[in-house]
């Protein structure tokens, strides 16, 4: 065999045995997935988002619009039920998540106080689930909540004891209790994505899941990208304002730019709801309605 010959024979045998030894085949891996089909936008509202004198009026206007979903407030929750699912029979829009409503604190001093939480959670909870919800919102203490248990690794140890009680009554009426962090003028404990995933995964509950919030991540944040990450799979629902005065996005300006984090959440193939929670120094149909095309544009912009 002269030397050509050689060359010839040797690459051709490298290259059958590069392919009959890749990793995959060593290894037994399966061939990478096709990727996946980048998520949609699901936008919910809060019930005072679109304008209307009733919440028949409000849907209307959400269909219109293509919203998805519907965020209402957790006090009284119960007695709504039946009229929430009557109004939402026929639509296209589901129960996003549940704001907040419970009475009470979570990190309180007194037990008394302690145990109001719970039970309010508890009933909201349970109409959550019969909703539909993905949850429903808890801060377990706002700055104006008073006496408070002190900012200790004892008090951390407590709540995730807390949360897997309220955990798992969640998952009983199968829902979640979200975590909310907030920005540290309006509550101290508890202000990055990352704490309260963490707080998820301690508190060993299928029930537990966290939030980002755009409006509380432009303070506490150094990047919405890494935030919405840091939640992992316990992130189930988003809320978005405009980034300086928490008003519709869009009202101010350059400023209310969120592809970094809609870049994350599509990297994550997050399925739950973008929800809006602000006001509006605008006429409020022609700002909200705005304010849908702005984020829908940025989503489309947003490159995993």
């Amino acid at each position: 065999m002269d030397r050509k010959d050689f060359l010839v024979k040797t690459a051709v045998c490298g290259a059958a045995w590069a392919v009959a030894a890749s990793p995959l085949k060593l290894f037994g891996a399966p061939a990478p997935a096709a990727k996946a089909k980048s998520p949609e936008l699901k936008l919910s509202f809060q019930e005072g988002i679109a304008p209307g004198d009733s919440l028949e009026a409000k849907l209307d206007f959400m269909e219109n619009l293509g919203i998805q979903g519907l965020e209402p407030g957790g006090g009284g929750l119960a007695s709504r039920v039946s009229d929430l699912t009557a109004k939402l029979s026929g639509r296209n829009i589901k129960i996003s998540a549940i704001c907040a409503g419970f009475s009470g604190f979570l990190l309180a001093e007194d037990a008394a106080v302690r145990k109001q939480c719970i039970d309010s959670m508890t009933e909201i909870l349970a109409a959550a689930g019969e909703l539909g919800a993905a949850g429903v919102i808890l801060v377990p203490a706002f700055n104006s909540q008073k006496p408070v248990l002190p900012h200790t690794p004892e008090t951390r140890a407590f709540l995730v004891e807390e949360l897997h009680e309220l955990g798992e009554i969640a998952a009983k009426y199968h829902t979640t209790v979200i975590l909310e962090p907030l920005n540290r003028r309006e509550a101290h404990y508890l202000r990055q994505v990352a704490d309260a995933a963490s707080l998820c995964r301690d508190a060993q509950s299928a029930g537990m899941a966290c939030m980002g919030d755009f409006w509380h991540m432009t303070a506490e944040e150094t990047s919405d990208y890494g935030a919405f990450f840091s939640g992992g799979p316990y992130l189930k629902h988003v809320h978005v304002a405009s980034r300086r005065n928490r008003i519709m996005p869009g009202e101010d300006g350059e400023a209310d730019n969120y592809i970094d984090g809609f870049r994350a959440l599509k990297a994550m193939n997050y399925d739950g709801y973008v929800s809006f929670e602000c006001g509006t120094r605008g006429n409020r149909a022609e700002t909200v309605t705005a304010a849908v095309n702005l984020l829908r544009k940025q989503w489309a912009e947003a490159k995993a």
